[in-house]
């Protein structure tokens, strides 16, 4: 009990913080601020501080609400992620394969293309309407990579993407294959990560972890290639009724 009115005094304090500062949370529902409150330790003001910034980039990235394929042509085109349904906790699994990714000529692109899969990989665990508080699963698969898909600017813009505006999103992110070269610029891009985000990430290094894996994301939806019974199948080869809800 004392939990629930603790909470309920944070979201208030929440809502009245971002009238002050010249915004509302109107539309949005308690889900949606508890992620925020969440992610700033339940200090209102810094949540509220948080969630304006986060509706002025909104604007600003994302004026029509979601990104459509076209605005990322370049991103699409190597089919390097794929989105394969809902995990044993009913969590949407995303899945991004290094090996077909090279860093982006155009950082713009890129930027958006974050955030169309955020967006859509959170928008396809909707079942009816937005409830404001969908997670993610993802998978990171470093498999034959070489230097030139190494993308250390743009593992740093989705984790910051992930940290500053999809906050409480990220579930879990499995890291596969990991191969010695690439530790030390695991070292360096962790440097970014709050430590939330550091505890949401396993590194799977042999067979036990694996079994774990395997069992926590459940065979049906996991691709065969790490162990499931699932197809690839490829982000732009799904189809969601609609994206404009994703940033409720």
């Amino acid at each position: 009990m004392e939990k629930e009115n603790h909470r309920e005094i944070a979201l208030t304090q929440m809502r009245n913080s971002v009238q002050k500062l010249g915004s509302s949370t109107g539309k949005y529902g308690d889900p949606t601020l508890m992620r925020f409150l969440i992610a700033r330790s339940m200090d209102s003001e810094k949540a509220a501080r948080m969630f304006v910034q986060w509706q002025k980039w909104r604007a600003t990235m994302v004026p029509n609400g979601f990104i459509a394929d076209s605005e990322v042509p370049d991103e699409l085109e190597p089919r390097k992620i794929f989105l394969q349904g809902l995990t044993k906790d009913g969590l949407p699994l995303l899945v991004i394969q290094v090996r077909k990714h090279f860093p982006s000529k155009d950082p713009l692109q890129f930027k958006k293309f974050v955030v169309h899969l955020l967006d859509k990989t959170i928008a396809s665990s909707f079942r009816g309407s937005e409830v404001g508080n969908q997670k993610l699963t993802a998978i990171l698969d470093l498999r034959q990579i070489s230097h030139k898909n190494v993308d250390v600017r743009g593992m740093i813009t989705g984790f910051q993407f992930l940290q500053a505006y999809y906050p409480e999103r990220l579930a879990k992110l499995y890291i596969l294959h990991m191969p010695r070269f690439f530790v030390s610029v695991w070292r360096m891009v962790s440097r970014f990560l709050e430590k939330a985000t550091l505890e949401k990430i396993v590194i799977v290094t042999n067979e036990e972890e694996m079994k774990n894996f395997v069992k926590d994301i459940g065979e049906e939806v996991l691709p065969e290639e790490y162990g499931g019974q699932a197809k690839l199948v490829a982000v732009q080869d799904v189809t969601l009724p609609q994206l404009e809800d994703a940033s409720r």
